[in-house]
């Protein structure tokens, strides 16, 4: 606009006036149509009554936009109502309907595409695909991402779940194929052309690990922690040195220094945490255990603090809950290398979702019906607690899970912890069930 308009109409006492058009402007498809309403001082208002060609008071003003388009034109300044505000403003106005509608228009296309990729991936039939879209969609992250990042994450997060599929559909009673399956960063590398594609903040990474947790029926991570545990429920490791698996007493045999630091520690009593990283290593290449030898495994770390305490002979391997993606190599090496595995752990719904995927590599110890009724006798009133959860199935004594329910209490390791020593001491040659 030329002077001295523009500098008449650029008085700050007016600046209130054409923010309040501009937004009205581009919440209304830019059509200059409608009454605005807004307060105005006096310099303000002798302004725009100036303009505008009456008779205008301070105070709440009513201000057509046809009238001040109109004005705008047959004014010294020549133009419209909208050339007038963009150049009062700074900048051009945006038709933020149009914007809105072609941004739904996008993110239908990327949900479109989630679908079709679901289904030429072959997983859109899975049992809780759709838990896991519903949460997607609640929780905005294809909307905020953007389409072109939203397709992107898509197809990179579609693709990781096509790879995970096994680990995804498989009965919750096996574990997860920790052997064949490799670290986050080559998946990310395969899935994603990109080794960080998966990491934490990443959008696929989080699509996935979302559906991670859908298809275990678990909820959401609060913590970096949690979410490595997600992977390891599909065999992933996030990383080789911060997940263990617990040791005491195991003495492999073989004269290199790894195993005889192994024996050397199991000497002196005490625990060794094993990561992944080593037990893939070629210093460990060597058998862990003789065919036919007796392992026994706890859940509950407490159990092996007392184990150690009282100097048993071992082995003894515990799994820290859920084991780790080092656990689960642990314990597949071992049963592959013919150890007897025996396994026990807490009576509680979670405890029993746990013994489920290790019993297919392990034998129950101490963790059948009996052995759950013995230890309600002796389970002090203060030590009740009522079972919490989903029950789950106990293939391996279905009576146990009727038992369970029935009596509606749980039973955790600590609370058995003399009968658990007390075969632990007997030796490798204890046969307990």
């Amino acid at each position: 606009m030329p002077e001295p308009i523009r500098g008449y109409l650029a008085h700050p006492s007016l600046d209130g006036l054409w923010e309040a058009v501009r937004t009205r402007l581009e919440r209304n498809s830019l059509a200059i149509t409608g009454v605005l309403s807004l307060v105005l001082d006096e310099t303000g208002a002798r302004r725009l009554g100036g303009l505008l060609g009456t008779s205008t008071r301070a105070g709440t003003v009513r201000v057509p936009l046809a009238a001040l388009d109109a004005a705008l034109r047959s004014s010294s300044a020549g133009c419209s109502l909208i050339t007038a505000v963009t150049d009062l403003t700074g900048s051009a106005l945006r038709d933020r309907r149009a914007e809105r509608r072609r941004r739904e228009t996008a993110c239908a296309g990327v949900w479109t595409g989630l679908e079709d990729a679901l289904e030429d991936a072959g997983l859109a039939h899975l049992a809780w695909v759709p838990a896991w879209r519903e949460q997607i969609r609640a929780q905005g992250l294809l909307t905020r991402a953007g389409p072109e990042a939203g397709r992107e994450a898509v197809g990179a997060a579609v693709r990781t779940l096509a790879a995970l599929a096994p680990a995804l559909s498989a009965s919750a009673r096996k574990p997860a194929p920790t052997v064949a399956m490799s670290g986050l960063a080559q998946l990310a590398a395969r899935a994603t052309a990109d080794a960080h594609g998966l990491d934490d903040g990443r959008l696929a990474g989080t699509l996935v690990l979302r559906a991670i947790a859908a298809a275990h029926a678990l909820p959401w991570p609060a913590d970096g922690a949690g979410r490595r545990q997600l992977w390891e429920r599909v065999g992933i490791a996030a990383d080789q040195v911060s997940g263990t698996a617990l040791v005491l007493g195991l003495r492999p045999p073989g004269d290199r220094p790894w195993p005889g630091m192994l024996r050397a520690r199991a000497g002196m009593g005490l625990v060794t945490h094993l990561t992944l990283s080593e037990l893939t290593s070629p210093v460990s290449e060597d058998p862990l255990v003789a065919s036919g030898q007796i392992v026994h495994v706890c859940e509950n770390p407490q159990v092996l603090q007392a184990a150690a305490q009282l100097s048993v002979p071992g082995p003894l391997v515990c799994t820290s809950g859920m084991p780790s993606s080092a656990g689960w190599h642990l314990l597949e090496r071992l049963h592959t290398e013919g150890a007897i595995l025996r396994y026990h752990g807490d009576f509680d719904w979670p405890g029993i979702a746990i013994a489920a995927r290790i019993l297919h590599l392990a034998r129950p110890w101490r963790l059948c019906a009996e052995d759950y009724r013995h230890a309600l006798t002796r389970l002090p009133d203060t030590a009740r607690l009522p079972l919490a959860g989903a029950p789950a199935p106990t293939p391996w004594d279905p009576v146990l899970a009727d038992a369970m329910h029935h009596a509606g209490y749980a039973v955790h390791e600590e609370t058995v912890l003399p009968l658990l020593l007390k075969d632990l001491q007997a030796g490798p040659a204890a046969q307990v069930a």
